[in-house]
């Protein structure tokens, strides 16, 4: 048997767990046994994307003794039309030059 650890996090609550699996067990498998899919409801279990010490891993990755696994939330926003949106309201107010992007001279 291993010790690995299962985090989920919402921004105002962190659950994380401390479970007990045998060797060659998967990721997905681990998320499975730990019991924060009862815990955490909005957890997609169909739709889970994992990672294991801030590396995403394809849910079948066998884990080793110490690993944390993961578990990410869907973004809501892309975040490269994010940036584009900030980088535009930037220039219409005036916070950055309107050809080079960079900060207006004074």
């Amino acid at each position: 048997m291993i010790k690995v650890e299962v985090v989920f996090a919402i921004p105002h609550k962190a659950t994380c767990l401390q479970v007990d699996v045998a060797e060659g067990t998967s990721a997905e498998q681990v998320v499975m046994q730990s019991g924060i899919l009862e815990k955490c409801p909005e957890i997609d279990a169909g739709n889970l994307t994992l990672g294991i010490w801030n590396r995403t891993v394809k849910n079948h990755q066998v884990v080793k003794e110490g690993d944390r696994i993961e578990i990410y939330r869907p973004l809501i926003a892309d975040p490269k039309d994010a940036r584009r949106r900030r980088a535009e309201k930037a220039k219409e107010e005036g916070r950055a030059n309107k050809i080079t992007g960079g900060r207006p001279l004074s």
